[in-house]
């Protein structure tokens, strides 16, 4: 039976101060001497980041499109296991899906976890309205069990009585905080929400701040009592397979300020298949190292395109690498950094050159969303007929389609490299916009490190 206290932290639309609060919730129960478990609904790296900071441990994503009910319920067991408390912070509006129906919601996920749900209400220029859209809420989805409510933006003083008393008198629900209208102080916004606190100048600082927040505005012990009403529940016993396997293959991740979307799961994904992570900075590094495969992941390298384009060294050793067949998973910002070169700016930066695709970086999204995808031919990593699901988020476009290599993938939902397919497959290279997650494409790992060995094993074959 799992017993973990734990609360979702929702609200009734994005934008509201979810991650904030959430950052807050965490630190200040840390500080308490709680070890909390930090979840992230959804595919977002960044949100997810700054909880992993803000709890010292790491954040995982819970994803109902790209997860199987049973899978997100066994991620969520193993890793509350020996946590004192687990705080998940949804994304969008509590009940906003794919569709008008709200599949794959927050709620959803709330109520396949039994975890009550503390609302967050922006309370900006109204009053009763404010209650009116509580009792909305609650009475939605009775089956959603929301424990409580946090004022957002609201003045002090008779603005937050009337607002406070028109909720508990309608709902009954109680009003666990009350957060004044408040400058955007610590967590500047770039591009998906927060800057990746990698790049933020004091991490420490900013969580401090949502922490403060959390103490001098917010009912902390009547949160950790909605907590604490979470049920019991059933889970099925953990896979075998929750270890580390013996590492027998080394597999390099490029980990550094342009590259830090890596989903935690997806790199245990690979130890657990046998694999040695391996890290790597592209920025740093002059020569790549000698591993039997290459992960990529996604980032920012536009705001890095002047160091990266400068390590000229670590371009030619790479595509060598390519061309002596070292096997190479990208997504995104990889994708971006195997191209020949990346327009941002007003200037042009060349990147790798392994693919012969030119990037150009525009001001606003050029796809935002999951992807569902079908491999239509064999693939360094995937079995032809496999479908996936992913997400995609990404600025730039590419401006030579006309010279697109072969594609892996034919889009069935998104975007991808232009509408059509995505997933660019040169030698032993897989590079696509869409990012997958371990936990829905286990295929992904799996191939990854089935790939590594036969690469492996033709190193020893060449030097014998």
């Amino acid at each position: 039976m799992q017993a973990v206290p734990r609360l979702v932290l929702s609200a009734m639309r994005g934008g509201s101060g979810k991650t904030t609060l959430a950052i807050g919730i965490t630190a200040a129960w840390r500080k308490r001497g709680r070890n909390v478990a930090v979840f992230k609904k959804g595919p977002d790296f960044i949100d997810a980041g700054w909880l992993g900071a803000a709890a010292g441990r790491q954040c995982y994503n819970l994803d109902p499109f790209l997860m199987e009910e049973e899978v997100i319920r066994r991620s969520f067991a193993r890793h509350t296991a020996r946590a004192g408390a687990a705080v998940i912070e949804g994304n969008r509006g509590l009940y906003d899906g794919v569709d008008e129906s709200g599949t794959y919601s927050t709620a959803r996920l709330a109520k396949l976890l039994k975890a009550p749900v503390v609302l967050i209400a922006d309370c900006t220029k109204a009053t009763g309205t404010v209650a009116a859209l509580v009792l909305g809420c609650q009475q939605y989805d009775r089956a959603t069990d929301i424990g409580g409510v946090i004022l957002n933006n609201v003045s002090p003083g008779r603005h937050e009585k009337v607002v406070r008393n028109a909720i508990e008198q309608t709902s009954g629900l109680p009003v666990v905080g009350a957060v004044p209208r408040l400058g955007h102080g610590e967590f500047p916004e770039r591009h998906m929400g927060l800057t990746p606190h990698h790049e933020h100048p004091d991490v420490d600082t900013a969580i401090q701040a949502a922490t403060s927040v959390a103490e001098q505005y917010l009912d902390t012990d009547g949160l950790w009592n909605i907590a604490n009403n979470a049920p019991r529940w059933e889970v099925a016993d953990l896979p075998a397979d929750a270890g580390h396997a013996e590492p027998e293959v080394t597999i390099g991740v490029i980990q550094d300020s342009a590259f830090q979307f890596y989903y935690p799961d997806n790199l245990e994904a690979l130890e657990h298949q046998g694999a040695r992570i391996i890290p790597i900075n592209a920025l740093k590094d002059r020569d790549l190292l000698d591993i039997d495969a290459l992960y990529i992941g996604g980032g920012f390298p536009e705001t890095q395109a002047a160091e990266l384009a400068a390590n000229e060294g670590f371009g030619r050793s790479l595509r060598a690498a390519v061309d002596e067949g070292l096997p190479v998973y990208a997504e995104c910002g990889g994708l971006i950094y195997l191209g020949r070169s990346l327009v941002t700016g007003q200037k042009t930066y060349p990147m790798t050159g392994v693919l012969p695709l030119d990037f150009v970086l525009e001001g606003k999204p050029q796809a935002h969303g999951y992807t569902v995808l079908e491999v239509e031919k064999q693939t360094p990593f995937f079995d032809a007929g496999v479908t996936l699901r992913g997400h995609e988020f990404h600025y730039s476009h590419i401006v030579n389609l006309d010279e697109l290599p072969d594609s892996a993938f034919r889009m069935k939902r998104g975007r991808g490299l232009d509408g059509k397919v995505d997933g660019i497959i040169y030698k032993n290279v897989l590079a696509a916009y869409t990012h997958v997650h371990a936990l829905g494409t286990p295929e992904w790992a799996r191939g990854m490190v089935n790939k590594a060995r036969s690469n492996k094993e033709r190193k020893r074959r060449d030097r014998a």
